[in-house]
This record gives structure tokens, C-alpha cells and sequence, in this order.
């Protein structure tokens, strides 16, 4: 970037971890000037000065993160490294199990609530080495894209505090992007990982449906939703993700030396088009593939012709689910919803059976159709959210293209939960000092070949 025009930069002083990545953090620890306790208390003073500013964590255990730390230390000591996340602080999403914290979902109807177990992705993280610091405000039960509706609170962007970080996984990305943690898990029902990402300027990856244990998430809509990543670079995400999936999402797939054939898919009719947005993003995919110019992009509008029957399919499939999860509570315990989440549960209790079933057929007609296109292509590229960070509370997009901003948010990640492919977002600049962010998305099953891909071509923007 030209000096004159400097990168933005945080509007918090940030944490230890920024900027850092694991390998760096894992060669430090092997050369013995860090260690797995020293990661954690500089994880600690980080939360501890910064948390009040940007309401990241909903809780903290440093001692228990301080007693696996000095447990890991001694393995290493012994020559007993259980693999890159070794000595790791990372953090968890409010709706994943825990056994050694509360698990709250954001929500008053489980505060204090602590379970029997871990959840089996969180168990594979701790087998890998990794050291739970803590757990991350969510949306309350992870059910809006803002990540400012919680019983404990809205989640703070770290790039301009009045501004949300998005949602659901709206504490893992203000923690990852402060520099609290190198990483933190999130989970992904219409773009829960990958708004917050593109809002706090991370890399974050939604894996292929059912690649990673759903096992202990507490469900939103179980057909359509994923535990991903919340990371600063690629190879940290593909690291996470490896130890996530149990080893099934390889960190080292060859990506080859071409070229992705990439297909630019326009914003319109999934969601509105903010020009500068859009013109960052797409300058952004020209980098990607090495071009001068965007002549590599091959034309998607054949995408957009499937855009209704997407979001109807999605709009049934969801909703239907989230209210059969919540069916009891809406009718028994109504008061205890933030009323935003309320609404919207009791909206979507008129879906038919008859409208879900079809809904079912359209989402495999249209899996079929897709795995068509990715036969041609490799990867589908288009803007994570189509705007920047809108501020807290703020629920419409004013200007031209006015919209909801859940709409807003959502419009160009939900489609991809619907078909379960795995997609990730990446940073692809800035506009007007927050940053905006490039989604590719790959054909089910690519996962480690887009991780790949990403971890070839992608540079942060400079």
C-alpha cells in the first residue's frame, strides 16, 4: 500500500498473539525462549486488559489453562510434542460442550449450565495439545449474525468498537483479531464463522457438512450446520482445522501449480451490492490468480439463476429446524429470549412439513447441480458479506440497495450451508478503514484442496 495510505489499524492495542503465527509460536517453544505457561499468561494479560473493551470472552479459566500449560511443558521436556497445536491457547465458542466450563449458548436459559463432557471437537483439540483459555460470546443460541444480541452482552470489532463484529461466532473473532488468542473455534449455520471473519478482517473457513463431529454443539439447525476456524493466516487455519477433523482435513494437500479456475458469482439477487465493497473483493480475486486484469474470472451470473430456490430451501430448512429445537421454551420460558431471538423463533413456527420435505428434494436437486458446475470449475468467488460492519444495534442498510442487515450479512454465505460445501473467507482489504473480505467456495469434499488453494495464492492484503 502506498505510504501515503497506510493500512488501517486496530483501534485497541492489541494482544500478544497478533500477528504471530503457530509455526512461529511452535519454533519458539522448541528453541525454549516461550513456553506453553508463558503463552498462557500472555494470553491472560491480553483478555484482561482487553476483554472489558470488546466483550469477547463470557468466561475464563487461567488456572486451569496455567495447570495444562505446565503439563504440556513437561511433555516437551520429555520429547513428547503431540503436534503443532502443542502449547496452543485457544478458544471456544459459548455452544460448544466444555466439561471444565459453563456452556451458556448466550442464553438465560442455561446460565450456570455445565456438561458432562467435553464436546468431541473440543476433545480432539485438547488431544492435539491445544489449551482451552476460555469460552466466547455466540448470539444467543447462535441464532443472528450480529453477535449483539446475548444475555451476556454484544461482542465488540476490535477495528472500531461501535461497530459489531457479526455473528454468530462474534467473541471468537473479536479475540482472534485483538491478538487474545492465535485461534478460536466457531461454528457455522449461514455464515457464523465466516461473517465475523470478514467483519474482523480474519481468515475463516466453514468445512464440508458432517467433516467435523457435530457431537456436542448445541444444535441451531443440525442438517446445515458446521464447527469451523477463526484464524489469522491460512496455515493456522489448516493446522486447526487438521486436529479439528481428527487428521480426515489434511494440512498438506498439493494445490498443483495453475492457476484456479475461479467463477466471479454477482452479489445481486442474493444480497445488495455496495460498489467499493465489491471492487476491493474482486481486485482481491484478480491478486489471487495472478492476473493484472480480471479477465481469469469466468461469468457467474449462471449461479444467480438458482438464487430463489437457494434461499427458499434454506429459509424452510432452517427455520424448521431452529423451532423444533426450541419449540418447548418458546411456549414454556418466553421471557427469558432476548426478544429479537424471540421473534424470530415464533416466525418460524408456521413452516409446514410439507414445505421442509420439499424443501429436502430442492436441496439435493440442487446438490447435483452444483457438483456439475465444479466440474468445470474450481472455485465459485464472490464478497463474504457485501458490506462493512454495520453498528451495534443498527438492524437496516440505508442507501440505494436498502436491506436488513441480517439479510445483508447473510445473503452470500447462507446459500453454501444449504448445499454443504466448504468455503472460507479472506481478507481482501479495506474500505473506509474496516476491512471487507474475498469467499471462495470449492465442490463438497475439497476442503483440504481449497485450504490449499488459499494457502498458495492468498496474501494479506499489504
Amino acid at each position: 500500500m502506498n505510504p501515503q495510505h497506510p493500512l488501517p489499524t486496530l483501534a485497541v492495542e492489541p494482544g500478544f498473539f497478533a500477528g504471530r503465527t503457530l509455526a512461529e509460536l511452535q519454533d519458539a517453544m522448541h528453541r525454549g525462549t516461550l513456553s506453553a505457561e508463558a503463552l498462557v499468561r500472555h494470553s491472560a494479560a491480553a483478555i484482561e486488559r482487553l476483554n472489558p473493551l470488546l466483550n469477547a470472552f463470557v468466561h475464563v479459566d487461567i488456572d486451569a489453562a496455567l495447570a495444562a500449560a505446565r503439563a504440556l511443558d513437561a511433555q516437551r521436556a520429555q520429547g513428547r510434542v503431540r503436534g503443532p497445536l502443542h502449547g496452543i491457547p485457544v478458544a471456544i465458542k459459548d455452544n460448544v460442550d466444555t466439561a471444565d466450563m459453563p456452556t451458556t449458548m448466550g442464553a438465560a436459559h442455561f446460565l450456570g449450565h455445565r456438561p458432562a463432557a467435553d464436546a468431541e471437537c473440543v476433545a480432539l483439540l485438547r488431544a492435539a495439545g491445544a489449551i482451552v483459555i476460555g469460552k466466547t460470546l455466540t448470539h444467543e443460541f447462535a441464532y443472528g449474525p450480529t453477535g449483539d444480541r446475548s444475555v451476556q452482552g454484544a461482542a465488540r470489532n476490535p477495528w472500531r468498537t461501535t461497530q459489531i463484529t457479526g455473528g454468530s461466532s462474534a467473541g471468537s473473532a473479536a479475540a482472534v483479531a485483538s491478538g487474545m488468542v492465535p485461534v478460536a473455534l466457531g461454528t457455522d449455520t449461514g455464515g457464523s464463522v465466516r461473517v465475523p471473519s470478514a467483519l474482523c478482517g480474519l481468515v475463516g473457513f466453514k468445512p464440508t457438512h458432517g467433516r467435523v463431529s457435530a457431537q456436542g454443539l448445541f444444535p441451531l439447525s443440525p442438517s446445515i450446520e458446521d464447527a469451523g476456524v477463526l484464524a489469522q493466516n491460512v496455515a493456522d487455519a489448516q493446522v486447526f482445522m487438521q486436529a479439528l477433523s481428527g487428521g480426515g482435513i489434511g494440512a498438506s494437500a498439493g494445490a498443483g501449480s495453475a492457476a484456479p479456475r475461479m467463477m466471479w458469482v454477482p452479489n445481486a439477487p442474493f444480497a445488495i451490492d455496495d460498489p467499493a465493497v465489491t471492487a476491493c473483493v474482486r481486485a482481491a480475486a484478480v491478486r489471487f490468480l495472478g492476473g493484472a486484469d480480471d479477465a481469469g474470472l469466468l461469468d457467474g451470473a449462471e449461479v444467480t439463476r438458482h438464487a430463489r430456490a437457494l434461499q427458499g430451501a434454506l429459509g424452510a430448512i432452517q427455520r424448521s429446524e431452529a423451532y423444533a429445537v426450541h419449540a418447548e421454551r418458546v411456549e414454556d420460558e418466553p421471557e427469558k429470549f432476548d426478544p429479537e431471538v424471540l421473534e424470530r423463533l415464533r416466525a418460524s413456527r408456521p413452516v409446514q412439513g410439507w414445505e421442509y420435505v420439499r424443501a429436502i428434494d430442492t436441496r439435493a436437486r440442487l446438490r447435483a447441480v452444483f457438483a456439475q458446475l465444479f466440474e468445470r470449475v474450481d472455485v465459485l468467488a464472490l464478497p463474504t458479506v457485501a458490506i462493512t460492519a454495520p453498528a451495534l444495534q443498527q438492524r437496516s442498510v440505508a442507501g440505494p440497495g436498502s436491506a436488513g442487515v441480517r439479510e445483508t450479512l447473510l445473503g452470500l454465505t447462507n446459500p453454501w450451508n444449504l448445499l454443504g460445501l466448504p468455503a472460507i473467507a479472506l481478507p481482501a482489504g479495506f474500505v473506509d478503514g474496516m476491512p471487507v473480505s474475498l469467499q471462495l467456495v470449492a465442490a463438497e469434499g475439497s476442503d483440504a484442496r481449497l485450504l490449499a488453494l488459499a494457502a498458495q495464492h492468498w496474501q494479506r492484503p499489504a
